[in-house]
């Protein structure tokens, strides 16, 4: 029996577009806090799974209610006049539900969002409109944060309040140093006379009691924040909470406030988030923010980071012999693990660089991570593995409810796996700056950096006439010569008479974009031919400049030549379209001449040509296609049971994803 992995948390912002001005802020400093940065592909950063819900305008509602679709689901509700006063919207909000793995948090954006019924009624709302001004933002960031924390990570009741849902912070600093002292007073008073207070439980070890007993008795469920002053780690005692922090696995937090000079780090106090402040004794409140929201960042990301490895080892992605740890190990850790017995531990994606992990061989103890393991390096080597992606996201939230920068993310994460196991990726792409194809050649250059022993390979193709050189087409195979192969294809013989092949031909009337379409037919008929498998994600509906959506006609083409496929359909887009027809055999209207017309500029006209030449794109032939697909084959093909592939066309998150896609890889290579 299939049992598939449910991601122990997710979060869902709910908002009217009349409310955008107030929420959308709100929202971005949150989803900023916890998405992984696009731009940093290799940080330790968080990675919670976010959705979006709103519309086009404030007289219409999203298409669906937040889903149920991990272990706990928080959702932020912002309400307002905009959402009391109009009926769509307070009958939608009125039709959530709750039970034991929904909590509802409402945010309020003025006095009359505190009013809604139904599932609301009764709620405790976080007064927005209360923030003052300086500093909203980041009071916005530890608010919501703090109710990510309590409902979405704390093993009690969630109905709890007070001090039994708070984060207990424990305050480490020097208490010989003026600024130490200084720091710790003002984090302190911050917290007493706030409103921010009742989001943290705050000890210090005081004056008359046993440092020890006190280190053991409050460190042991805390998250320490360590004031790193100039004299911070020659004391013994800042030392001994340290390393209890760490024997304990507690989340740490080091706050840089050197003011001249250290004479040596503390081994034992590396391998944390750092944050710098001002070296002054009074510190802002805008400082003491950002040393609270840190620590509760750091906070949600180790405790999500258990919480996560604990579900991938419920479902056999390592075995129960494994070890989790929390951050990437280190030696003192490992030391005390051998002596335990212990021969494999698990950490937290990503991997450290190779250099940085050389030690762990010589104490004999293996260290992967939930999607990487140092003997994989050459597992996939002899494959060659096409991929299917492209934007797919409109900007209303109104039915995706994907962020566009998920997408992203899944593409980076496949590149990185795929050429971390030695695959070579075959992908058609034009070579735009901030583009796909440009994030997938700077993940794949930082792995060969990561993994020295690593040749990546890249094989971009350029239909005509993207292909023709250009100043922009050297300069990419400059920048990135060490991985890449640009492979450019010729204008196709049956539209080339009267065209001047080294002339861009803008396709900005019918006949051109026929034309283009042709050429990207042709290229794309390559790029399936000359792949091992496919790997098919989002892609548009509408916009696009061949026959019809790119990523369609790259599926159509695999599934009549018999190739293995990948199709992941919770990202929406052409292949969510695709994965509806093969599983329920609905046609979606996307999926219709009539439509395409409608939506694509252009589009009738090019068909009208195509006809002529028999090249048209005929969508009831592509229904029928789609409808025919055996999901029996199509799993057996890439090494996936059945109820493993439904899974896949199905599920909206990143690592379930990677992981289905490499275990089937796996098995076919």
């Amino acid at each position: 029996m299939f049992n598939h992995y449910i991601a122990p948390l997710a979060i869902h912002f709910v908002w009217s577009p009349s409310d955008q001005e107030l929420a959308e802020p709100i929202i971005d400093i949150v989803k900023n806090n916890f998405s992984r940065d696009k731009n940093k592909p290799f940080s330790r950063a968080i990675n919670l799974p976010l959705f979006f819900y709103s519309s086009s305008n404030g007289n219409k509602v999203p298409n669906n209610i937040p889903s149920t679709n991990a272990q706990r689901n928080v959702i932020f509700v912002f309400t307002s006049l905009n959402t009391l006063g109009n009926e769509a919207w307070k009958e939608y909000i009125q039709s959530f539900h709750v039970d034991e793995s929904i909590r509802i948090v409402p945010v309020a954006l003025d006095t009359y969002g505190l009013n809604h019924q139904g599932p609301l009624n009764g709620l405790n709302c976080i007064r927005a409109y209360d923030w003052q001004l300086d500093n909203k933002y980041l009071i916005a960031l530890v608010s919501l944060s703090h109710e990510i924390y309590r409902h979405g990570l704390c093993d009690g009741k969630s109905e709890k309040t007070g001090n039994s849902d708070s984060i207990k912070i424990f305050l480490s600093h020097s208490k010989s140093e003026q600024e130490g002292r200084a720091y710790v007073k003002k984090v302190k008073d911050f917290i007493d006379q706030t409103n921010i207070g009742r989001f943290f439980d705050v000890t210090e070890i005081a004056a008359g009691f046993s440092f020890s007993d006190e280190i053991e008795k409050h460190i042991s469920d805390a998250t320490l924040i360590a004031f790193e002053t100039d004299s911070y780690f020659s004391r013994y005692w800042c030392q001994r909470e340290i390393l209890s922090a760490k024997q304990k696995d507690r989340p740490i937090l080091v706050v840089n406030c050197l003011n001249e000079y250290e004479d040596r780090i503390f081994p034992a106090s590396s391998n944390v988030p750092c944050i710098s402040v001002p070296t002054v004794s009074n510190l802002s409140e805008l400082e003491v923010l950002r040393v609270l929201s840190s620590a509760l960042t750091e906070t949600i990301r180790f405790q999500y980071s258990k919480k996560i490895l604990e579900e991938y080892q419920k479902k056999n992605w390592f075995s129960d012999e494994t070890k989790l740890i929390f951050r990437p190990p280190e030696v003192r850790k490992m030391f005390e693990l051998k002596k335990k017995g212990v021969k494999k531990v698990c950490y937290p994606d990503p991997p450290v660089f190779m250099e940085e992990a050389d030690w762990h061989a010589m104490i004999e103890i293996e260290a992967i991570t939930p999607l990487w393991n140092p003997s994989d390096i050459n597992s996939l080597s002899h494959l060659k593995v096409g991929l299917s992606i492209s934007d797919c996201y409109e900007d209303s939230f109104e039915s995706s409810h994907l962020n566009p920068d998920q997408l992203l993310q899944l593409a980076q994460d496949l590149a990185r796996h795929l050429l971390a196991r030695s695959a070579s990726l075959v992908y058609g792409g034009d070579l735009r700056p901030n583009g796909l194809t440009e994030f997938i050649l700077d993940e794949a250059l930082v792995l060969t950096e990561r993994l020295t022993v690593l040749e990546a390979k890249v094989e971009n193709h350029l239909a005509w006439p993207l292909s023709i050189e250009t100043n922009e087409v050297r300069a990419w195979r400059a920048k990135y010569s060490r991985l890449m192969r640009t492979v450019e294809h010729d204008i196709p013989a049956d539209v080339a008479h009267g065209i001047d092949s080294q002339l861009f031909l803008k396709p900005i009337t019918p006949n051109n974009s026929f034309i283009w379409s042709r050429s990207l037919t042709e290229m794309r008929k390559i790029i399936v031919e000359n792949s091992s498998v496919r790997i098919c994600v989002g892609g548009k509906l509408a916009g696009y400049k061949g026959k019809m959506p790119g990523v369609l006609e790259e599926i159509i083409l695999s599934i009549n030549c018999g190739k293995p496929i990948f199709l992941l359909g919770g990202f929406n887009g052409v292949v969510g379209d695709v994965c509806k027809v093969i599983l329920d055999k609905d046609v979606p209207k996307t999926l219709t001449e009539e439509w395409q017309i409608q939506n694509t500029p252009g589009y009738s006209e090019l068909q009208e040509i195509a006809k002529d030449k028999n090249c048209n794109c005929d969508y009831d032939e592509i229904i029928n296609i789609l409808k025919n697909v055996d999901i029996n084959l199509l799993a057996k093909n890439v090494g996936l049971s059945v109820g493993s592939y439904k899974q896949l066309m199905k599920t909206p998150f990143i690592d379930e994803c990677t992981y289905l896609i490499l275990s089937g890889l796996k098995k076919i290579s």
